[in-house]
């Protein structure tokens, strides 16, 4: 990453100007950048922020000049003190959700409820496996989970996270050894192993998720923090118990104006209710962007991470 002096520039139509207060940083800015997600270089990085719109295009009538607003999806580009931006991408946020909060739970809140109610519709009596139960994602999936009846078990990496994760409210938390998981599993829960798994780790943790499902269970694989899982045989998700297995993306479960705005009211709802609670970690400036990735790749982040222009 590289940082840079620019000019603003005025929004074309359907286009706003931004100027921003917090950029929320996640793991898949650290794939975008790793090229573990390829992206056309050169590329500006960053997907989540939140600020003051400054400036209106041709056409814009959802959105006003001064409106506090906040988005979690492209065109890349959050890594700036401003941007252009697409005006029916923007979210409205109340005023008593700071720009920071915003910037720290948008992204991972969307990415919660395509999780928890379209990939697996989770509700009263499913048994839930969670990788990353004490980070930033797994501290909204976890209580909006709980608060749709499932029965939480978290795994995390090391023996100091065990506490955050119970805080959030897993009833189970595991500290991840691939070679034990399952039958941790399978002791929880009498034999009877989980319903679904989500799985942001992807290649250490692959194999063992598997076997930590009941039959015609769903593996839902949707990130690579430890590289991408190797190519799964057909066959073996039938040995395994008639299993599913999805990867699903935020990309596809916001394509249109009108299904993002429909996911961030309800992120902003749940936020509201208190069922998720926005929580920043840890706040950097823009230009330290470097040392912000370096701490979420090492394991020394305990949850959302921003970045302050």
């Amino acid at each position: 990453m590289r940082f840079e002096q620019t000019i603003p520039q005025s929004p074309g139509a359907g286009e706003v100007w931004l100027e921003q207060a917090a950029i929320g940083v996640n793991p898949l800015d650290l794939s975008q950048r790793s090229g573990a997600v390829l992206v056309p270089l050169p590329s500006k990085l960053g997907l989540e922020g939140a600020g003051y719109v400054t400036a209106i295009g041709a056409g814009v009538t959802e959105i006003k000049v001064g409106d506090r607003v906040a988005y979690a999806t492209g065109p890349l580009g959050a890594y700036a003190s401003g941007r252009i931006y697409p005006a029916n991408r923007l979210v409205k946020i109340p005023e008593t959700l700071g720009f920071d909060e915003a910037a720290a739970t948008l992204f991972k809140g969307i990415t919660a409820h395509y999780l928890l109610t379209d990939t697996y519709p989770v509700s009263k009596g499913t048994t839930v496996l969670l990788y990353g139960a004490a980070g930033a994602l797994g501290q909204i999936m976890v209580p909006w989970a709980k608060h749709l009846g499932a029965f939480v078990i978290g795994v995390v990496s090391k023996q100091d996270s065990v506490e955050r994760a119970k805080l959030a409210g897993c009833d189970e938390v595991i500290v991840f050894n691939a070679d034990t998981l399952p039958a941790q599993i399978s002791q929880i829960t009498d034999g009877k192993k989980v319903d679904v798994v989500f799985d942001p780790i992807g290649r250490a943790s692959f194999e063992a998720s598997l076997d930590c499902l009941r039959p015609r269970g769903l593996m839902v694989s949707f990130g690579v923090a430890s590289g991408a899982p190797s190519a799964v045989e057909i066959s073996t998700l039938n040995a395994k118990g008639s299993l599913f297995l999805t990867r699903p993306s935020l990309a596809a479960h916001t394509s249109t104006a009108l299904e993002y705005q429909q996911r961030a009211r309800e992120v902003l709802h749940m936020v509201d209710a208190g069922i998720i609670k926005p929580r920043v970690w840890r706040r950097y400036p823009l230009s330290d962007a470097a040392q912000a990735h370096a701490d979420l790749e090492s394991g020394l982040s305990q949850g959302a991470i921003v970045l302050i222009p």
